[in-house]
């Protein structure tokens, strides 16, 4: 079922306070603070549906989520995360916790449980590595140590200028000494074990990176994300978007879908409105652009805008996260028929990360240096009574775009025989690596269906298929430009192009761009929202 309103079927008015352009989570969210303080709020997302890649798609009876596959610290009712969740969803989106061992990392034949609680992981990881227990204990204590950082380098974020320039290296220093390293330059000052370094760096997937490359701080954040467990929101990810679409339309926002923006519309140095790609033009206060930074530098802003030439030379200082195919699977049978858990798996040929994937990037014939395989379905406790008698698996890989550029100009669903074959070569590769780890699936597979880094195009208009925005290096986290603000005057950034990736990442980025449009005294309440509670020992 789509979320949010067609085009053709919304009462679009000339003006409004903010229009929000994007209905990511961190545009929904940006949308549902402003609207719950009285301004007037129109979202406009290109997509048939809302939600970004919290959205869901159905065929043949199943549907599946296309970049929610699991959420940490939403189950802590206190959590900065959660509290901002049940803010703007009016606390009717509802969380799941998965399996105590929320993520499975496969070192060629060896197998590593990521276990919920920090004393069940050290244990389980000096189990693991009896000879390096003194190294996961400091591993620990430093990612505790990079979030406790964290708040303050968020909140610079939504300072005005005027403001940041005096307080931005006692904000910021903590946090970016961790950030301006590699991840692999951290680990290897608390072990020389290879094995240990690329066990403890199983979830690169989640941020796009393998060690060499990634900024320590972004690996950090995400490690103690999902420290204490992870969960899966109840009705499958498309809840996230419905529900916030509840909220919007309860303080008399719009949603509206379908509804290409081609331009900001600027004079001089100020945003007052967009154009839309059928000509329509609307007008705002405030424009919110969630449609990642390259997007709006290189697409949105035209040349009539005197800026926009000093930040194309900004956004060469950054570079697009990588692209991916993902395998949607549908089986005939129940959970329990088919022996599936709620554990994520995590597949390496070994343990160079690094090196497979420089290796695997100009080949497509190569193994896959990472494959990772979700279980939705078995995540949320709705879907059985929903969808009685079936279950899905989604199994994602990195695919650099190059691999598709001589699709890139050809049509949705018409791309040609050729293209129909390499994808046929990638999902029996991608097949043949889950039936080695889940045999018993072998002749269940009802319906299956590759999307490749075209479809990232198509639907969430990321030029290179990137699904992380710009790469978390640790030169990303040196640019100052990357701000909810802009020297365009009214033109403000949010998603996971300003703060980090993920959902967590570009939900609080819409936080901060909220209360950076607001200002410091209308946006109090959400100010002390992004402030983390202190939890008792």
């Amino acid at each position: 079922m789509s979320i949010g309103t067609q085009l053709r079927r919304a009462h679009i008015k000339d003006r409004y306070d903010t229009i929000v352009i994007g209905s990511g989570i961190g545009g929904l969210a940006t949308a549902a603070c402003l609207a719950k303080s009285g301004q007037d709020v129109l979202v406009l997302e290109r997509h048939y549906t809302a939600g970004g890649f919290t959205h869901t798609y159905a065929r043949k009876g199943y549907e599946w989520d296309v970049g929610v596959h699991y959420i940490g610290d939403v189950h802590r009712k206190d959590s900065t995360l959660r509290r901002v969740f049940d803010y703007i969803s009016d606390e009717k989106l509802e969380w799941s916790e998965m399996e105590s061992a929320y993520d499975r990392i496969f070192i060629g034949a060896e197998s590593y449980d990521f276990v919920k609680g920090e004393d069940a992981f050290r244990t389980r990881m000096c189990e693991y590595f009896p000879d390096d227990k003194e190294a996961i204990t400091a591993y620990i204590k430093l990612i505790k140590q990079v979030n406790r950082t964290a708040p303050m380098y968020y909140l610079e974020h939504a300072l005005p200028a005027w403001l940041s320039r005096p307080l931005y290296r006692k904000l910021t220093t903590p946090f970016l000494q961790y950030a301006s390293q590699t991840t692999e330059e951290v680990l290897l000052g608390l072990t020389q074990n290879r094995k240990l370094i690329a066990v403890l760096t199983g979830q690169w997937g989640d941020y796009g990176l393998p060690p060499s490359q990634s900024s320590f701080a972004m690996h950090a954040l995400v490690a103690k994300h999902y420290l204490d467990g992870a969960s899966y929101p109840v009705g499958g990810s498309a809840s996230i978007a419905r529900t916030i679409e509840a909220v919007l339309l309860k303080h008399k926002a719009q949603l509206v879908t379908s509804a290409d923006v081609q331009s900001i519309v600027t004079r001089g140095r100020k945003a007052v409105g967009v154009k839309l790609a059928n000509g329509t033009t609307i007008h705002a206060q405030n424009i919110v652009s969630g449609a990642g930074v390259l997007n709006t530098f290189r697409n949105l802003l035209t040349e009539e805008c005197p800026i926009r030439h000093e930040y194309l030379q900004n956004i060469r200082q950054v570079r697009p996260s990588f692209a991916h195919v993902c395998l949607y699977i549908g089986l005939k049978g129940t959970r329990e028929e088919l022996g599936l858990h709620t554990t994520n798996l995590w597949i390496y040929p070994n343990e160079q990360h690094d090196e497979n994937l420089d290796r695997f990037m100009p080949e497509s014939n190569l193994d896959f240096p990472v494959v990772y395989i979700s279980f939705p379905s078995t995540k949320d406790p709705a879907w059985a009574k929903e969808q009685p008698g079936k279950s899905t698996i989604e199994i994602v890989a990195p695919a650099p775009m190059q691999w598709f550029e001589k699709w890139r100009d050809s049509k949705w669903r018409k791309r040609g025989d050729d293209y129909e074959q390499f994808k046929k070569e990638m999902t029996d590769k991608l097949l043949s690596v889950l039936f080695e780890k889940l045999p018993q699936l072998k002749g269940k597979i009802h319906y299956s269906e590759l999307s490749s880094p075209l479809s990232t195009i198509h639907f969430s208009n990321y030029q290179q298929g990137e699904i992380y925005g710009i790469d978390h290096t640790p030169q990303r986290f040196q640019q100052r430009w990357l701000r909810t603000d802009t020297p365009v005057k009214n033109l403000y950034l949010t998603g996971q192009d300003i703060v980090t990736c993920g959902v967590g990442g570009a939900l609080s980025a819409g936080v901060l761009t909220a209360i950076r449009v607001l200002g410091p005294f209308r946006s109090r309440q959400l100010t002390q929202l992004m402030k983390p509670k202190r939890r008792k020992n």
